[in-house]
């Protein structure tokens, strides 16, 4: 059916309107809309955003197809209520040529679920020696304008400068994994009281703040992009409150799982709750969800990082760090941001479509509910309220450390491009 009207939801969680869709845009936006053949979607009491953008997303293929392949990642992402997300480079090959951001890509088009923008490697296979082939991942089929060697940091300011300074040309965005190696040897968790008390290496804040510091000074003297992954203290959000004050181009996103969870959490010694950066502090918490709600952090990012069980149901010193995020993420982020008061429904599309969707240059994506645009859109029931059940999970692997845990909120409907890709919380 080329033709839904949504009757009914509070758009941005304003006033209550029609919404309809012909075709792959929104055709009108009003009151008392005629249905005339169309299939009418009944809204009472929801709220229509657009179509949310994940700027941080791991799919896992090629080459990690036992914990994500690009279909289950992208289901996952369409149940989260997400139209777009942009994939990370470390996979295995990295996606570090324009051969590998292609293959990405396609795959993703194919999928049907959510657009997926394929996000290149800064270095040849992450390992900080050598830039990879920035300019022909941008010139590729896949038009690559984020690059990132997430999961390992660019620590080598030589090679840092060289990225900003050859992505300039074309827009393009470094996207920086803050973690000085060095200071970092051995972490298993956030150093301070809990690691000191439980004797498991500590991730000192330090080694995200300085390397934080460098780089915002890079991008000032070089005149580039710098985007700053998953923040997690409250010193960082400091150094790039700086940053900002002086009118430098840097952004910052922050994870749902920094915004509720602590490190206090460890104690339990269950790897679900292994993460990179580590969980941190109550403070740090605060300071993250007010950065959020006065626009210093920019953005909400999942940092969705599945792996198989036997990579997480096995001792906390052998587990792999990170955690499952797309189908979670809105309700994690109503429940802290939302619910507090700290931001209404029209800064949550802010932060989870507008901004990230302008930070990615995406085009057709982050944009407003309003005739004429693309139908990228999100529909959410947040009178909901449910237990996390990994079982009933899209993605491939459960490793979340929501399980068992009520949260508010629930994906109805998400629209991609005016094609329905869930239904009534169902995958189409």
């Amino acid at each position: 059916m080329s033709k839904t009207l949504i009757r009914g939801a509070k758009v941005l969680g304003d006033r209550a309107l029609d919404v309809l869709i012909d075709g792959e845009t929104v055709a009108a936006v009003g009151t008392g809309l005629d249905a005339d053949g169309a299939r009418v979607v009944e809204a009472d009491g929801q709220i229509l955003l657009p179509g949310l953008v994940d700027l941080h997303t791991h799919l896992r293929e090629p080459g990690r197809e036992d914990s994500e392949t690009v279909l289950t990642g992208t289901r996952a992402a369409a149940r989260g209520g997400y139209t777009a997300v942009h994939a990370m480079a470390n996979t295995f090959p990295v996606a570090d040529t324009a051969g590998v951001v292609e293959q990405v890509w396609r795959l993703g088009r194919e999928s049907g679920h959510c657009d997926v923008q394929p996000v290149g490697a800064v270095t040849v296979g992450l390992e900080g020696k050598q830039l990879a082939e920035l300019g022909a991942m941008h010139e590729s089929a896949a038009s690559v304008r984020v690059f990132s060697d997430d999961g390992k940091c660019v620590d080598d300011a030589v090679i840092m400068r060289r990225a900003l300074e050859y992505v300039k040309a074309f827009d393009g965005v470094i996207a920086q994994h803050a973690q000085e190696p060095r200071l970092t040897e051995g972490a298993q968790m956030n150093e301070g009281t809990v690691s000191a008390e439980l004797g498991l290496g500590g991730w000192p804040a330090v080694a995200e703040e300085s390397i934080i510091a460098r780089d915002v000074l890079l991008a000032a003297h070089v005149g580039s992009r710098l985007h700053v992954c998953h923040l997690s203290t409250a010193g960082s959000v400091e150094i790039v409150r700086w940053a900002k004050s002086k009118g430098w181009n840097v952004t910052a996103e922050v994870t749902p799982h920094h915004l509720l969870l602590t490190d206090e959490l460890v104690r339990s010694y269950d790897p679900v709750y292994k993460v990179n950066p580590p969980l941190r502090t109550e403070a740090d918490v605060r300071a993250l969800r007010e950065a959020l709600a006065d626009g210093t952090i920019d953005c909400v990012a999942t940092d969705h990082a599945p792996h198989p069980h036997e990579d997480k149901d096995c001792e906390w010193g052998a587990a792999a760090m990170g955690m499952v995020g797309l189908e979670t993420a809105l309700s994690v982020v109503q429940h802290t941001m939302v619910e507090t008061g700290l931001l209404d429904w029209a800064g949550v599309a802010d932060r989870m479509s507008f901004r990230p969707a302008a930070i990615g240059r995406l085009a057709g994506q982050g944009r407003p509910v309003s005739a004429g645009e693309p139908a990228n859109l999100t529909l959410v029931d947040p009178a909901y309220r449910g237990t996390v059940d990994s079982a009933g999970f899209a993605s491939r692997s459960r490793n979340t450390p929501y399980q068992g845990r009520e949260l508010p909120g629930r994906v109805t409907h998400t629209f991609l491009r005016g094609r329905a890709t869930v239904m009534d919380g169902k995958l189409v």
